[in-house]
């Protein structure tokens, strides 16, 4: 009789993509419970309406499972929980029926309502106004290439909007590169294993077990006027350097500085504020200055190189000898574009001391969640999505990274939120943060004097990813006629 109740209810309830249920439930765990349980398998009904976790306790090495489903403003959230059970195969039986019991009877529309949620639903992508919409924005909602996009925004979305009264319509229509940054820094806090909240000022307020410190999040925007509003727009090898040499650096420094400088109504740094004071303070910066046009990759995808050196105010030189040479850091220069003039080392600036890092990705984009969405499952018909770049060379001798072009749809291809995020450690700080709170990403850190770092294997540098669709004779040749009419 079990045996046959067991089919009957795997006729209702299906395994479950694991990286479709850890984007789903992202914002469900919790820091501690990383630490004390296991997960094993995952489930859903067909609809999805339902997720299903069954887990070990590594302490007691007994079994648990619980069910998920959609709050009042659609997150999912842990519904019903039972522990303290013998074996995985007896968790696994328990949490079918439990699971096939509510899709037969019917799912209660209040079942996974919490009681601490916002009154309203909640949706990223409802527009609810007339203003114009941000391009980016108008992709997700348009491009069917995008879809997987727009599911990932789908699940993140309402974890972290209903804090910022402003943000859905900022997202959809001014500052969408600046909200999609915040989401995605959300995103990979999750990920790499931060109970996260939101406070009024500064943007995050993380912790894990032994681990809190505040994040504020800014970007490296278009200049309206002044001395940078004219971009240099490099085009060889010798402006490309020069232009990351001054005007990047000028940039992030503008960004950083900014932050650096901000105090409330009552005049206090975000350092002396109730939710950082006495705990890391770290600024999460990202570059948008200039975003791709015509083809062309955007800024980031070429500009942190000057991060680090106006950081840190230090530059590499090659030092030639007999037998070949050797790099070394010398102080770097004061950044000089047009009339204006910086000096480098963001970390000596007074009151830098209380930045315990910097962080930066150049993955904080649309297309971080694309194949975020794809890795989920989250397909559209006809489309093919291959990632192109280079990847960290751990030559010594290395002046640029290692080619690649992956198929995201393969089977065997692997991506995480934070794998681009890298931590800049400042040798001055007043509340440092140890490099293990943040152990899996690109650091950087003094130590006797010398910069160190710590870079995953494979690490990504920079990439573009490649959007096809594929299309019938017939839409092909009449897209040609239309293109060769113009």
């Amino acid at each position: 009789m079990r045996k046959l109740a067991r089919a009957e209810d795997e006729k209702l309830i299906r395994p479950m993509n694991p990286e479709r249920f850890h984007l789903l439930s992202i914002g469900v765990r919790m820091a501690a419970s990383r630490m004390i349980h296991g997960e094993i398998s995952y489930w859903s009904d067909e609809r999805e309406q339902l997720l299903g976790l069954v887990s070990v306790d590594f302490e007691d090495e007994d079994f648990a499972w619980i069910i998920l489903a959609r709050d009042r403003i659609g997150r999912f959230r842990a519904c019903r929980v039972e522990g303290n059970i013998a074996s995985q195969p007896l968790a696994t039986e328990m949490l079918l029926r439990e699971m096939a019991d509510l899709v037969r009877n019917g799912i209660p529309p209040d079942f996974g309502w919490q009681g601490d949620e916002p009154n309203a639903p909640f949706d990223l992508l409802s527009v609810t106004h007339d203003s114009k919409l941000h391009p980016y924005f108008e992709i997700v909602q348009d491009d069917a290439g995008h879809m997987p996009a727009k599911e990932a925004l789908k699940a993140i979305g309402p974890w972290l909007a209903p804090s910022d009264l402003h943000f859905v319509r900022e997202f959809q229509t001014t500052a969408f590169d600046q909200r999609i940054w915040e989401l995605y820094l959300w995103a990979a806090f999750r990920e790499l294993g931060f109970d996260v909240k939101q406070p009024e000022a500064p943007d995050f307020a993380c912790s894990a077990p032994g681990i809190r410190f505040t994040v504020e999040a800014t970007t490296a925007s278009p200049s309206a006027g002044g001395a940078l509003a004219k971009h240099p727009n490099p085009r060889t090898k010798e402006e490309h350097a020069e232009f990351l040499k001054h005007y990047m650096p000028m940039k992030f420094g503008s960004a950083l500085t900014s932050k650096l400088n901000k105090k409330n109504a009552a005049g206090q740094p975000y350092w002396d504020r109730p939710e950082t004071k006495d705990r890391p303070f770290l600024i999460a910066v990202a570059d948008f200055h200039k975003p791709g046009e015509k083809g062309e990759v955007g800024s980031m995808t070429y500009s942190h190189g000057a991060l680090w050196s106006y950081l840190y105010g230090k530059r590499v030189e090659f030092i030639p000898q007999e037998t070949g040479g050797y790099w070394q850091l010398v102080k770097g220069e004061t950044h000089v574009f047009g009339a204006k003039e910086v000096p480098t080392g963001f970390f000596d600036l007074p009151g830098a001391e209380n930045i315990s890092a910097v962080l930066f990705s150049n993955a904080g984009t649309l297309p971080k969640f694309n194949r975020m969405g794809l890795r989920a499952g989250f397909v559209p018909k006809d489309h093919l999505y291959f990632r192109q770049g280079y990847r960290y060379d751990p030559s010594p001798d290395a002046f640029v990274g290692i080619p690649f072009m992956d198929d995201v749809l393969s089977p065997n291809y692997e991506e995480y939120w934070s794998d681009e995020l890298q931590i800049f450690h400042n040798p001055n700080a007043r509340n440092p943060i140890a490099p293990e709170a943040f152990g899996g990403i690109t650091q950087y850190f003094f130590k006797d004097g010398d910069l160190h770092t710590i870079t995953p294997h494979n690490a990504v540098i920079a990439s573009m990813t490649l959007v096809m669709r594929m299309v019938g004779d017939e839409e092909f040749e009449a897209a040609k006629e239309a293109q060769e009419t113009k």
